[in-house]
């Protein structure tokens, strides 16, 4: 067995050497064929052996995400840590249920046989991860397919140095590389990697970037899972209990300063409640991040932006939004060489601003009034479908409605985000905003092939059916099959 190793990578370029990631690729196909037979306690082991060394180096975990962008060590335990433990903790005590064989009925043309569904690992996997959640969208889709006896390539991003080191260290101290191995590096170590034949490939990141994995994903018929992002909008409408709607929605936008996937993107408020609705959001940001200016900024409980490229990005949709009309009700400071923005509320922001078609991820939140719920649903209709949807109200005929109405790939009433942490529901998009799912039992199967199986029995119905030569009782017999089928 091949010995733990970190892979070097170029001091110059900052990538990792496309002959080393050819080597582990090829290293990992035995392992992979081997694994097939893994029986659930040897996949519960590696899980065990995972939660151990990451526990090991929490404290070099703090360091890193606060050398990489500043994020306060509470969120690092509650974005980070817990969703990789807790879905530890659930893949181990559900793994053997969900890895049974499933057996099926048989259906009239197969009288007399048995199915049933078997679960085999896909094979080698690689994981893409993105920089807003390094540490889980990395780990966690580990988790998911080391359950499912598969061999796993992983990729951080380059944008988060200092956790992706942490974490190619954890995985040297637990795993040969001909069965997990990570590799360091940005866009020509990606490209390296997508040219291989992998069994299957998981990405978390932008659209954009989604269809350039699918493309070079389908140059193998490799199969994708993609979690991608998009607009997220929250409705809050005129019977939504106010205090609970901005508690809850500043939460989910302004956590990890709104580089969220799901974070709240805009707000469709009623015009009836807006103004105590915006009163209520200015009294939680003075709680939670200072009553001024000064005191938001020195705040140290909110996490600064990933670097000085994303914050001109995020600056540039508010100037762009001022500057054809919107007003700025709280918030607006922008410091790009500290990488932060203020948490900002924005009104009467016009439909044509950018930041009206652009993924914000960041602490800026548009907020637009309606009459008639029916043209919010129309206006969410017109976009791509989103990651998630929100909807705060205590009108339960008309949440219902929306949703029926709606599409998208994951809904919260009254509370945002956290359907992303209960790992007995599928999150996933749809369309424009991801394919496939992931967490729990439906991660175990975007690593798993089900695969049918079909075993005949002592009476081949086919044969007295469907094998010439086709007699006078055969024809018979099935004319009454087909007229059960009606």
């Amino acid at each position: 067995m091949t010995r733990p190793v970190m892979h070097l990578v170029d001091p110059k370029t900052g990538e990792s050497d496309p002959a080393d990631i050819r080597r582990v690729f090829d290293s990992q196909l035995a392992t992979s064929l081997a694994w097939r037979e893994s029986t659930i306690a040897e996949r519960i082991t590696r899980l065990k052996k995972l939660r151990e060394a990451m526990l090991a180096r929490r404290a070099d975990f703090y360091a890193a995400f606060e050398k990489d962008y500043r994020k306060p060590a509470i969120e690092v335990d509650g974005t980070e840590f817990m969703p990789v433990l807790e879905e530890i903790r659930h893949t181990i005590g559900s793994l053997k249920k969900w890895a049974q064989p499933k057996r099926v009925r048989p259906t009239i043309g197969t009288l007399f046989t048995e199915s049933w569904i078997e679960y085999q690992p896909r094979g080698r996997c690689l994981i893409i991860a993105p920089w807003n959640f390094p540490l889980n969208l990395c780990f966690g889709p580990l988790v998911s397919a080391l359950a499912a006896g598969n061999t796993v390539i992983l990729k951080p991003s380059e944008m988060t140095p200092s956790v992706s080191a942490v974490m190619a260290q954890v995985i040297a101290d637990t795993f040969p590389s001909n069965e997990v191995a990570l590799f360091e590096g940005s866009l020509p170590t990606s490209t390296a990697l997508l040219e291989l034949p992998f069994d299957h490939i998981f990405f978390t990141g932008s659209p954009a970037v989604g269809k350039v994995v699918m493309a070079a994903a389908a140059k193998h018929l490799t199969s994708v899972t993609l979690e991608l992002g998009g607009k997220s909008p929250v409705i809050v409408d005129e019977t939504a209990n106010l205090r609970n709607a901005a508690e809850v929605m500043l939460w989910g936008k302004l956590t990890n300063c709104g580089q969220i996937c799901v974070a709240p993107d805009h707000v469709f408020v009623h015009e009836s409640v807006k103004d105590r609705f915006v009163a209520e959001c200015r009294k939680v940001l003075a709680d939670r991040y200072g009553a001024t200016p000064e005191a938001q900024r020195a705040c140290r409980d909110l996490t600064g932006v990933i670097n000085q490229r994303h914050t001109q990005r995020i600056a540039g949709l508010l100037q762009d939004a001022v500057a054809k009309g919107a007003r700025t009700l709280t918030g607006g400071e922008v410091d790009v060489a500290g990488c932060y923005i203020a948490p900002t509320l924005l009104d009467q922001v016009p439909r044509d601003a950018a930041i009206m078609s652009e993924e914000i991820f960041g602490p800026l939140l548009p907020i637009l009034t309606f009459r008639n719920v029916d043209e919010v649903v129309r206006q969410i209709n017109e976009g791509p479908k989103p990651l998630a949807l929100y909807v705060f109200s205590q009108d339960k005929a008309r949440t219902r409605r929306i949703l029926a109405q709606t599409s998208s790939g994951g809904v919260a009433i009254n509370q945002v985000v956290l359907h992303y942490a209960q790992g007995n529901l599928p999150f996933g998009g749809v369309n424009n905003s991801g394919i496939g799912n992931a967490h729990g039992e439906f991660g175990f199967k975007t690593f798993s092939h089900e695969r049918g199986v079909l075993k005949g029995g002592s009476i081949n119905a086919a044969k007295m059916l469907f094998y010439p030569p086709y007699t006078g009782l055969k024809r018979r017999l099935v004319s009454q099959f087909l007229g059960m089928l009606k």
